[in-house]
C-alpha cells in the first residue's frame, strides 16, 4: 500500500483555500525557524498579491506522519474554472471549503459538480466558525443538500466534516470544541482519501499543467496514472488529436514542500514535474515508447465572452510600451493559449487585431494586466457575449446571479437587474442581509457591478456562475450617458476642465497629455460632446474684477482596468500601455465619425 494521498482544495472565492494551505505547510513544519515566510505563501506573482486572489492552481507536497500529501490550490473565482477543471485530474479527493456565514454560493456549487463527477471523494471543511452570525450546522446541511442535489452517490453523501478556522490555525469535529492545531483536518484526510491507486501497466500519464525554467525550457506537470517513469527512459508523446511523436525524458523531479527535488523514478499515483519533453501542451499524454495509449482528453467548458484585442495606433503609439508590433502581440496570444485552456484566440479579417474567447471580464482582463506589465502596448474593444444558433433561434449565455444586500436597499438591486432583463428566483433572510437570486443574461452584468455598488454604498456581495444557453432576452439598455470627447492635442488645463465641469464628470486631471478623439469625461446628457481642454487662460494687461477667479476642480474619476472594460460601448476602445490606461473613440476626428459612425448603431 503507498503512502501517498492527492487532495484539491475547492471552494468560493475568499471562503480560505490559500490561508488553509499556509497553516498545513506550517504545521508540517516545512521552513526553518526562522525563515520568513510571510502569509499567502502560493499566492506568488504580483498580479495575485494585489488582489488578494488566487488565479493559477499551485501543487505542494508535505510530510504528515508517514503519509506524503500532495496538494493542489485551486482559484475560487468562476473565471478561472479552467484551471480548476484541469487540476481536478490528479485528485483522488477533494477539500470542499465553506464559509460558516454565506454558505454554498455559486462557485461552490460548480467546482462541487466538477469533483462529484469525476468520482473524488469529498471532505467538507466548514471555515471562519470563528465569525459572527456564524451558521456551521446550518451550512452543514446547505452542503448535503448541494451534493444530494448534484446526483452525489452514496459513498460521497457519507462525508466527513470539519469545523475550525483556517487564520487562527485550528480545526476540529465539533465546532463548539476549539482546537489548538489543524491536525484534526489531516487526520481525516489520511483517514478518509483512499490512498494513491498503484495500476501496473505501461507508462501513462497526463500533462494537467505547465511550469517554465529559463534553463531547461517547459516542464510537464502531471500525475503517473500507470506503470512508472525513469529518468531517461524514450516515451510516446500522444497529442490531443491522437497524433504521435517520439521522446526521451531527460530528468525527473517530484515535489517536496514548496520545491521540487530530483527523482530516478516515480511511480503510478505521485505527481511529477518531467524535463525534456517538447512540443506538449495541456491534455496531452505521455505513453510508453512501444504501445502508447492515451488517456481520455481533459474537457473544458466552452468559453462565454470575447474581445477584440488590436495593435495600439493611437497618436501616442510606442512612448511607453517596448513590445508594440503585430507580431509580438499574436506571440504572445498564442503562447497564452498553451497554459490557459479555457482561453481561446481566432484571428480576423485584419492581420492586426484577433478575437480573444474567455470565461468573463476577470479572465480577460487578468491576460491584459499581465501583458501590460510585460511592456506590451494593446487595444481592446468592448467584451461581447458569444451568441449561438439553436434550432433556427438565436440563443445567449444566461447566468445565475447571487446578491447579498442589507436589507433596506434590496428594492433598488432588484430594479437594476430587472432592468436588465434579469429575472428575481429567490428572496430571503440570510443575517441580518438580504439573500437575493436571480437569473440574468451574461450580456446584462456587464457592466452592472458598479452600478449596484454605487445604489448600495458599497455594501452588496455580488457572484455569478454561467447556467446555460437560453433564447434572445431582447434589447438591453446600454450606458445611459454620453461621453467628452478632445477636439485638440496637447496638454489639459485647468482653466478649461474647471469651466467645463457644469457639462459632466471629468477622468482627466490638469496637466495630462491628450489627443484629438481620446474620452475626457462623461456627459450629463446622452449624447457626445466635443469639447475644447487643451485652451488656457486669454492673458492681457489689463486687471478687472471676476477675471482671478480662482479654479476649483472636481477630483478625477480614475477606472480600473474591469471597470472601464464594462464602461465602454461599441464605438470605442481602451488603449493598455505599460503606464496608462486611456479611453478613446475608434474613429479620432468627429468627421471620420460621422460619415462612419452608422455601423455602430
Amino acid at each position: 500500500m503507498q503512502k501517498i494521498r492527492n487532495i484539491a482544495i475547492i471552494a468560493h472565492v475568499d471562503h480560505g483555500k490559500t490561508t488553509l494551505v499556509d497553516k498545513i505547510l506550517h504545521s508540517c513544519s516545512i521552513f526553518r525557524d526562522n525563515e520568513q515566510t510571510g502569509e499567502l505563501i502560493l499566492d506568488n506573482n504580483d498580479l495575485e498579491r494585489e488582489r488578494g486572489i488566487t488565479i493559477v492552481s499551485k501543487n505542494v507536497s508535505v510530510q504528515y506522519k508517514d503519509v506524503k500529501i500532495n496538494i493542489i490550490d485551486t482559484p475560487g473565482h468562476a473565471d478561472f474554472g479552467g484551471e480548476v477543471e484541469r487540476v481536478l485530474k490528479m485528485a483522488d479527493g477533494v477539500l470542499l471549503l465553506c464559509d460558516a456565514f454565506e454558505g454554498a454560493m455559486p462557485q461552490t456549487r460548480f467546482v462541487t459538480q466538477k469533483a462529484l463527477a469525476l468520482g473524488l471523494k469529498p471532505i467538507v471543511v466548514v471555515n471562519k466558525v470563528d465569525k459572527e452570525n456564524c451558521r456551521p450546522e446550518e451550512v452543514y446541511e446547505q452542503i448535503f443538500e448541494l451534493f444530494f442535489n448534484l446526483e452525489a452517490t452514496e459513498e460521497q453523501l457519507d462525508f466527513p466534516v470539519i469545523y475550525g478556522s483556517s487564520k487562527q490555525g485550528w480545526m476540529s469535529t465539533d465546532w463548539q470544541k476549539p482546537t489548538t492545531d489543524i491536525f484534526a483536518l489531516l487526520d481525516a484526510v489520511v483517514a478518509n482519501i483512499p490512498p494513491a491507486p498503484i495500476n501496473e501497466g505501461t507508462l501513462q500519464m497526463q500533462i494537467t499543467s505547465l511550469d517554465y525554467s529559463s534553463f531547461v525550457g517547459r516542464i510537464a506537470i502531471g500525475r503517473v496514472h500507470r506503470g512508472t517513469i525513469k529518468e531517461n527512459q524514450p516515451v510516446t508523446l500522444i497529442k490531443r488529436d491522437g497524433k504521435v511523436v517520439k521522446s526521451r525524458v531527460k530528468e525527473l523531479y517530484t515535489f517536496e514542500g514548496l520545491g521540487k527535488i530530483r527523482a530516478t523514478q516515480v511511480s503510478s499515483g505521485d505527481i511529477c514535474a518531467v524535463v525534456g519533453i517538447d512540443g506538449f501542451d495541456i491534455g496531452d499524454t505521455i505513453a510508453d515508447f512501444e504501445a502508447p495509449e492515451q488517456l481520455p482528453v481533459i474537457s473544458i467548458d466552452e468559453p462565454t465572452m470575447n474581445m477584440l484585442f488590436t495593435i495600439n495606433n493611437s497618436p501616442f503609439f510606442g512612448k511607453e510600451g517596448k513590445l508594440v508590433t503585430s507580431q509580438r502581440i499574436k506571440e504572445r496570444l498564442y503562447k497564452e493559449m498553451e497554459k490557459n485552456l479555457a482561453l481561446k484566440v481566432v484571428e480576423t479579417a485584419s492581420p492586426d487585431s484577433w478575437l480573444v474567447y474567455g470565461r468573463g471580464i476577470l479572465h480577460l482582463s487578468v491576460l491584459i494586466e499581465t501583458m501590460r506589465r510585460e511592456g506590451y502596448e494593446i487595444q481592446v474593444g468592448q467584451p461581447q457575449v458569444i451568441v449561438k444558433e439553436i434550432d433556427g433561434k438565436k440563443h445567449e449565455p444566461i447566468e445565475t446571479l447571487i446578491v447579498d444586500v442589507p436589507a433596506e436597499v434590496s428594492g433598488k438591486v432588484i430594479e437594476l437587474v430587472t432592468q436588465r432583463k434579469g429575472e428575481l428566483l429567490i428572496m430571503e433572510p440570510k443575517g441580518d442581509l438580504q439573500h437575493l437570486e436571480f437569473e440574468i443574461p451574461s450580456r446584462g452584468i456587464i457592466g452592472l457591478r458598479n452600478n449596484v455598488l454605487t445604489a448600495t454604498a458599497g455594501e452588496a456581495i455580488m457572484a455569478h456562475r454561467f447556467k446555460a444557453y437560453e433564447p434572445w432576452k431582447g434589447t438591453i439598455p446600454g450606458r445611459l450617458n454620453g461621453v467628452l470627447v478632445s477636439m485638440e492635442k496637447g496638454q489639459t488645463t485647468a482653466y478649461s476642465i474647471d469651466k467645463l465641469q457644469d457639462r459632466g464628470r471629468f477622468f482627466v486631471d490638469p496637466g495630462a497629455d491628450v489627443y484629438e478623439g481620446q474620452i475626457m469625461g462623461e456627459h450629463i446628457r446622452d449624447n457626445d460632446l466635443v469639447v475644447n481642454v487643451v485652451k488656457g487662460k486669454a492673458l492681457t494687461n489689463m486687471r478687472a474684477s471676476g477675471t482671478d477667479d480662482n479654479t476649483r476642480i472636481a477630483p478625477a474619476i480614475k477606472f480600473s482596468l474591469e471597470e472601464a472594460m464594462e464602461y465602454i460601448q461599441a464605438d470605442e476602445y481602451i488603449e493598455v500601455t505599460p503606464a496608462s490606461m486611456r479611453l478613446r473613440k475608434i474613429f479620432l476626428t468627429e468627421q471620420e465619425r460621422k460619415v462612419k459612425g452608422k455601423q455602430f448603431a
